[in-house]
């Protein structure tokens, strides 16, 4: 498995399929600067992800970096697809600066962020198209 940048383009039927069952992909700022990369496999991605520079709603002048996006492919779960996503993300923000890393995470994830030294913060609220959310977060 490799990780490389990628576009939105590039990622938008995985994530149609893995975050919105199908739906359109479309959400506020995604139009907006972002990083984005994929994990390929024999030329398959197999899982995505990206930062922006997005202030935390709870510390709107700390520097801050949003996670967002995150989508493995159902057949390649539970093989580091994820962590290698995660792992890249977090170093493009650290060598850009810094900050904050903070996402809406779905709350069967949260054991996964966990593992990779982020918190929660507040509590769980359900989105009705997608599920139960929370915010978590971590200083890199």
């Amino acid at each position: 498995m490799h990780v490389r940048e990628v576009t939105s383009a590039e990622t938008a039927e995985l994530r149609r399929q893995v975050l919105r069952g199908g739906r359109p992909v479309a959400l506020p700022g995604d139009a907006d600067p972002a990083f984005h990369v994929g994990v390929y496999d024999d030329g398959t991605l197999l899982g995505t992800g990206n930062v922006r520079l997005d202030p935390a709603p709870w510390a709107p002048d700390a520097p801050a970096w949003r996670l967002r996006g995150m989508a493995t492919d159902p057949s390649a779960r539970s093989r580091g697809v994820g962590t290698l996503v995660l792992a890249a993300l977090m170093e493009h923000a650290r060598t850009q600066g810094g900050g904050l890393l903070w996402c809406n995470a779905r709350t069967p994830a949260q054991r996964f962020y966990e593992r990779a030294g982020l918190m929660t913060r507040g509590e769980p609220w359900e989105d009705p198209e997608i599920g139960p959310h929370v915010v978590m977060w971590t200083t890199l």
